[in-house]
């Protein structure tokens, strides 16, 4: 990721300097802070550099192999006349030329970290036309500054887990279900139980007055139910037991990206179960196994194990970089602006996206946790933010480096772990403009790995209530905007 000061490449065009052009500018620079994380920037360029292009401009045109002014023999045209005459056009090269080197010199001379490119029109910036120099000036949003403490030597708990049958069938479960049959659930008077699946009517409301009906809504009974606007955080628990044609109430808390009306609220909603279906799995054909890329089912129980052992890890990488945080906290309280955590939340959903495929985490499950997570997308970004801005600062110490041959790699271990086409794999992400999230991934991972290879650990049992909970979602507003009502941007 570069950090240089540069114009936006929509905003300005502008050539680089001639090649004989190698002294550095004289200019001075005030730099300003300009509230959390932004700098108010001055430069005042002398007058010299900006005299010396203009010269260099208007020689090149009188010298010019065919004459620009018609009348004139090449080389003949008058310098005042060529002067008056493309004054504007040279000035725009030249205060593009001046602009680029100036901000390049900038980069190279101050200690700026910019997170976006700085909010500077070149389109609207002169030049001078007597002798005073060239000034410019422009807020950039940038990474907090800060001083690490020792980071090597830290002391961590590490969670461990050992695994029970019933983790083992779960997780040959998740694996199978893609390739199995919805069928009704067997027996008399069947109940509602976690991994179900239902179809009910809900009728959701906010004390007297109602907000929504959805009829027909087909969900999987996890721990959690995420609607794109709220969460029911107890579903699976208030669904148990329920039979069809009973109708049970279940708590959902609307979230920040509500209509504004409603956004924070608990409302209830009302689940009438129409059915109850159960998945039945698929026998283990050789073909089966064969697209999961083992011979046999033993294994298909490594595979298995080498699932459950990439989600362990999963969660000790994420309880660490917790704890990191925790550890490094009165060094991490910088105030983070809400304008900059609107902007960062695309790219730190994207990074979490890159970390669960890392995992090996299938789709539908990391699109439940990710409807999740955009549901507080303002405090998940602030926490994902401060710890990439201390990630970033360890890996800078430690000078790592992102090459491109680690994104091919980390593209190829990716498409093993999905069983895609490697090509398919990195098309999709160009098309989601996620190859800049996989770069921080792995420059974040990277850096990580250096706390972890110096931490000293205490192994502390993984507790089933520190489990991330099962999440399943269903394409339906809670409370959606109705005509006097509008939903936050």
């Amino acid at each position: 990721m570069a950090d240089e000061m540069t114009p936006d490449a929509d905003t300005a065009v502008a050539e680089l300097p001639p090649e004989n052009a190698t002294e550095k500018l004289e200019q001075s620079v005030e730099i300003n802070d300009a509230g959390p994380c932004r700098k108010h920037i001055k430069v005042t360029v002398a007058r010299k550099a900006i005299d010396q292009r203009f010269n260099e401009k208007f020689t090149e045109l009188v010298r010019a192999e065919q004459s620009p002014i018609n009348g004139f023999r090449p080389g003949k045209a008058p310098r005042k006349v060529i002067e008056r005459r493309f004054r504007s056009s040279v000035e725009e090269q030249v205060r593009n030329e001046v602009l680029m080197a100036s901000l390049e010199q900038l980069a190279t001379d101050h200690k700026i970290s910019p997170l976006s490119p700085p909010d500077l029109d070149p389109s609207k910036l002169e030049i001078p036309n007597d002798d005073s120099p060239f000034v410019y000036e422009f807020d950039v949003e940038v990474r907090p500054e800060f001083d690490l403490p020792d980071y090597k030597g830290i002391k961590l708990r590490r969670p461990t887990k050992t695994f029970t049958a019933d983790d083992i069938a779960k997780e040959q479960r998740r694996l199978l279900e893609p390739a199995g049959e919805l069928i009704i659930k067997p027996g008399d008077s069947p109940e509602v139980a976690i991994d179900d699946y239902i179809e009910a009517d809900v009728v959701i409301n906010d004390g007297e007055k109602d907000l929504n009906t959805v009829n027909d809504a087909r969900m999987k009974v996890e721990d959690t139910l995420a609607l794109t606007d709220g969460l029911a955080e107890n579903f699976g628990k208030e669904l148990a037991g329920a039979k069809v044609g009973d109708e049970r109430s279940v708590m959902i808390k609307l979230a920040e990206n509500a209509v504004e009306a409603h956004k924070g609220k608990t409302i209830t909603a009302k689940f009438k179960v129409k059915s109850i279906k159960v998945m039945k799995l698929p026998e283990l054909t050789p073909e089966l196994l064969r697209e999961f890329g083992v011979r046999n089912e033993d294994q298909f129980q490594e595979l298995i194990a080498a699932m459950m052992a990439r989600r362990l890890e999963y969660a000790q990488r994420q309880s660490f970089r917790r704890q990191i945080l925790e550890q490094l906290v009165d060094t991490a309280k910088w105030e983070l602006p809400n304008d900059l955590l609107i902007r960062q939340a695309r790219q730190t959903l994207s990074r979490r996206v890159m970390e669960m495929r890392s995992a090996g985490m299938a789709d539908p499950e990391i699109m439940g946790r990710m409807q999740v997570i955009q549901q507080n997308s303002i405090g998940s970004t602030a926490v994902a933010l401060r710890e990439h801005f201390v990630l970033q600062k360890i890996a800078e110490l430690e000078k790592i480096e992102i090459e491109e041959s680690d994104i091919d790699e980390e593209i190829d271990r990716i498409a093993d772990r999905t069983g895609e086409n490697r090509r398919k794999v990195r098309a999709r992400m160009e098309k989601e403009e996620m190859i800049e999230a996989l770069a921080t991934e792995i420059l974040e991972r990277r850096a990580l790995d250096v706390v972890l290879d110096n931490a000293v650990y205490e192994d502390v049992e993984l507790k089933s209530e520190d489990e991330e909970n099962g999440i399943s979602t269903v394409s339906a507003e809670a409370a959606p905007a109705t005509s006097d009502e509008t939903t936050p941007a």
